[in-house]
């Protein structure tokens, strides 16, 4: 659940409800040993959400362990280490700090099935049902909740490796992470250059972060820095930037990882698992070694579901979400950070090369927005361009129109290796949807 804070849905009254109807789904049985954690990051509402779903949870007899501010893959983990039934997160990822979300876990550690959200939205609906006031819940401030997280994320990093002698730029966004990154890169050995870790309430994202690594890519050469790490608000997302300032995405990130698993004889199926949006270059780098790769719709989530259902280790966006399943039950920037900087120390090689690990397919990614109510993509008129374009583009790359989830938007995303056909087509396309919006 996303959207402007203090604007319907993102009110202190939906949160109450919410933590209301997660109270009542997860304490079905009626016993008083029922928990939950909830994670925030650096938004000024974040604070307003809070404690409107603490009151909701306890209402209905539910025990809230609050963590404070913590990244959102420190609450899939807590969730399960503090065997709690479920963790939340207050947080809209790389979005503004106008907007604000509510994330939820299950009692393993992953994003809750869609049967369970359908379930506590149909709880919501049915309004509050209060505890026995000798039920109702208790709330706790968890101080160590960052601390416990750092020390798994240290774990992960292959034991007898330091980080000495390198230097580190991390970008936090102004964020979640803002003081738990560059703790566990020092704890490592690194030297810590810190960008975006000064958040007040209003500047998380803005200038800094995953979805703009411009500050953090000029610090990077201005000091001479190895590597630069860029995460996002809650630090799920994960941008890595070389010595000399360029920029690698997710694809490229998952491509190095998914290369060096499979010769590691650890990557499960030999199977990369990526949405729908990861470039064709991906693509054919994982066939040339043999290696396959599985895609998904857009988001997170069903990356995660894919790879759960096949067995698969590995997957990821193309935004940054890496998703290492030996390590974590969702994306994590500072752990795909950690396990590429391994990479350097491993290999004896500089990040400029490692961030290239295959040509990318000529990309052009065009929104186009539309009113309420409208359906643009019904349109005789577009349904007719589109086809053409597919018809054009048969043999030579591929087209993909969607929704955005959070935003009414149409996406407009083409690959081909003719950059002239590619303009062309995504021109003609958005022109058409342009019309009948």
């Amino acid at each position: 659940m996303r959207g402007t804070a203090n604007r319907y849905p993102m009110t202190a009254d939906m949160a109450l409800r919410i933590g209301a109807a997660a109270g009542r789904y997860f304490r079905k049985d009626g016993s008083a040993a029922h928990r939950v954690v909830i994670g925030k990051d650096t938004r000024r509402s974040g604070y307003m959400l809070e404690s409107a779903l603490t009151a909701g949870l306890t209402s209905t007899g539910m025990n809230v362990l609050l963590l404070g501010p913590v990244p959102t893959p420190a609450v899939g983990t807590l969730t399960t280490s503090m065997r709690a039934d479920v963790g939340i997160m207050i947080s809209a990822s790389h979005n503004p700090y106008h907007d604000n979300g509510i994330k939820f876990f299950g009692p393993d550690g992953f994003k809750l099935s869609d049967e369970a959200e359908v379930e506590i939205e149909r709880l919501i609906e049915a309004g509050v049902e209060p505890a026995d006031p000798n039920n109702i819940g208790k709330a706790k401030r968890i101080d160590d909740g960052r601390f416990r997280y750092a020390e798994r994320l240290k774990s992960t990093f292959p034991p007898g490796l330091r980080l000495d002698g390198l230097k580190v730029v991390i970008d936090c966004a102004n964020g979640a992470a803002y003081r738990v990154a560059p703790e566990v890169l020092w704890e490592l050995g690194a030297e810590v250059i810190e960008v975006g870790t000064a958040p007040d309430g209003f500047n998380i994202n803005k200038g800094c972060g995953s979805t703009d690594t411009r500050t953090c890519a000029e610090t990077v050469v201005t000091h001479g820095a190895d590597l630069g790490i860029s995460l996002d608000g809650d630090a799920d997302r994960v941008m890595i930037i070389d010595e000399n300032g360029v920029v690698a995405d997710g694809d490229q990130i998952m491509g190095l990882m998914a290369g060096r698993w499979a010769v590691q004889g650890r990557l499960n199926g030999g199977t990369l698992v990526a949405t729908v949006m990861s470039n064709l270059g991906l693509e054919h780098f994982l066939a040339a070694r043999g290696l396959r790769l599985e895609r998904t719709a857009v988001g997170d989530r069903y990356v995660v579901e894919a790879m759960r259902r096949g067995g698969w280790n590995l997957g990821g966006e193309q935004s940054g979400h890496i998703v290492m399943t030996d390590y974590a039950t969702t994306g994590d920037g500072l752990l795909a950070g950690l396990q590429f900087l391994a990479a350097m120390i491993e290999t004896g090689q500089p990040a400029s090369a490692l961030v290239r690990q295959f040509e990318p397919v000529p990309q052009m990614l065009r929104n186009v927005r539309y009113a309420a109510g409208q359906e643009p993509l019904q349109a005789e008129s577009v349904r007719r361009v589109i086809a053409d374009a597919e018809a054009r583009l048969t043999g030579a790359g591929r087209l993909l129109i969607r929704k955005s989830g959070t935003e009414p938007l149409i996406r407009v995303m083409a690959e081909c290796t003719d950059e002239s056909l590619l303009a062309d087509v995504v021109g003609g396309i958005v022109a058409a949807v342009e019309s009948a919006a």
